[in-house]
């Protein structure tokens, strides 16, 4: 029989901008206006079996390293004691479905780091992810302004039913911990992101695709909708996806909608193509010590 798992991807438009309202909305009405989109987008998948659930980068707001400016440290939250990750706990519990939630998260007063809570089905806190590698790129990608690069390497976590890691945006680019997940047991990486037309859309199926293949996994893919007010940086263009360790995409969103891309992933075809393709048996950890260098 079938080891299968089922996953859901969300993707969705920022709900409230900054910019509306005369002085614009409050940090926490726009906050609040995306965690009321998720939990009935959550409770969507969860009605359609989804077991896991990933959310897109800084689900619970706007991009806002569009901007350089200090209002967005108003709002960080505490990972797991914050309100977003402990309502999500609760909704986990409610459900039976395990959660991925990208926050930005605050260690100590201007510690901040973009940060993915991983929660079980039974609503437990697994542990966390911090992006790792972080850009600053023109135009609008200031990230260095907003995070302190990860620290805590490249975590799986053990849902119980399969092992999974998480990888942030940026950190697409770089295949060293894509291939530190699948050494330490990776079955399905995901990877929420934000990223817009005319930068990496070239790039978007092809590293992850490519790291699947790499190490013998699963990859979901996430990115936002739409574009964003009052930056207006370029089309957030979805297209969220699932592909299997042969690098073939299984499931895709479209382009510009709001929605839940959910697949079976067959943990079975893991083992299936590390026994074609046996990279992992045919490193050469000895001969690499030129890529720890600085």
């Amino acid at each position: 029989m079938a080891r299968l798992v089922r996953c859901s991807l969300i993707q969705a438009k920022n709900e409230v901008s900054p910019e509306i309202g005369g002085g614009g909305a409050s940090l926490a009405e726009i906050k609040q206006a995306m965690i009321d989109k998720h939990v009935k987008m959550i409770r969507k998948a969860a009605a359609d079996g989804a077991q896991i659930v990933c959310l897109q980068e800084i689900f619970n707001g706007p991009y806002f390293c569009a901007e350089q400016t200090t209002r967005w440290y108003e709002s960080t939250e505490r990972v797991p004691d914050g309100p977003t990750v402990e309502r999500m706990m609760a909704l986990a519990k409610e459900t039976g479905v395990a959660l991925i939630v990208p926050v930005y998260e605050v260690e100590e007063e201007g510690i901040f780091y973009n940060t993915a809570a991983v929660i079980g089905r039974a609503g437990d806190f697994l542990g966390k992810y911090r992006k790792t590698h972080i850009p600053h790129v023109a135009p609008g990608f200031w990230e260095k302004f907003y995070f302190r690069p990860g620290n805590l390497g490249f975590p799986v976590f053990d849902l119980g039913f399969c092992k999974i890691g998480v990888y942030i945006c940026y950190d697409r680019h770089f295949p060293e911990g894509a291939r530190a997940l699948g050494l330490r047991g990776a079955e399905i990486v995901f990877n929420p992101s934000a990223t817009v037309a005319g930068l990496s859309e070239y790039l978007w199926k092809l590293e992850q695709p490519a790291h699947a293949v790499a190490n013998g996994y699963f990859v979901g893919a996430i990115n936002r909708v739409g574009t964003e007010a009052p930056w207006n940086i370029g089309e957030f263009f979805g297209q969220s996806y699932f592909c299997n360790p042969r690098g073939k995409i299984i499931a895709e969103a479209t382009r510009d909608q709001d929605e839940i891309v959910t697949a079976d992933l067959d943990l079975d075809m893991i083992a299936e193509v590390r026994r074609t393709w046996q990279f992992f048996r045919d490193r050469r950890p000895e001969m690499y010590g030129d890529l720890v260098k600085p």
